[in-house]
């Protein structure tokens, strides 16, 4: 076998171990996306598959009008920093809007969003 095939087959075996560039993508939220909850939430949790960076990651949440009705208070938690909180005030019935922009310690920015429902 040639130095040259050698030398991919090598690099094609060890491919995984190198470190991925990992982003931040969110896990799981509560309330879930797309969900309906039978009560207003107190707050919601963000949990996400890196550790984010504290100043430059937040949540906003919108009511159908576009008006934030959370008390922008967003904040990473103190005993798990790949959890984002944020709390809110009591929710009407209605379809609310998550939004959220988070820098993970590799210094990726990611963002999203989702909807959940408060029921009728």
């Amino acid at each position: 076998m040639k130095r040259l095939e050698r030398f991919a087959l090598l690099l094609l075996a060890v491919w995984p171990l190198a470190p991925a560039g990992a982003h931040a993508v969110l896990d799981t939220s509560v309330p879930a996306a797309r969900s309906t909850v039978r009560v207003s939430p107190q707050e919601i949790t963000l949990r996400f598959t890196e550790r984010l960076e504290p100043a430059f990651s937040s949540i906003r949440v919108l009511d159908a009008n576009g008006n934030e009705v959370d008390n922008r208070d967003s904040r990473i938690d103190a005993g798990d920093a790949t959890s984002l909180r944020v709390t809110l005030r009591a929710l009407a019935a209605g379809r609310y809007r998550v939004i959220w922009r988070v820098l993970s310690i590799d210094a990726h920015v990611t963002k999203g969003e989702f909807t959940f429902d408060v029921a009728r």
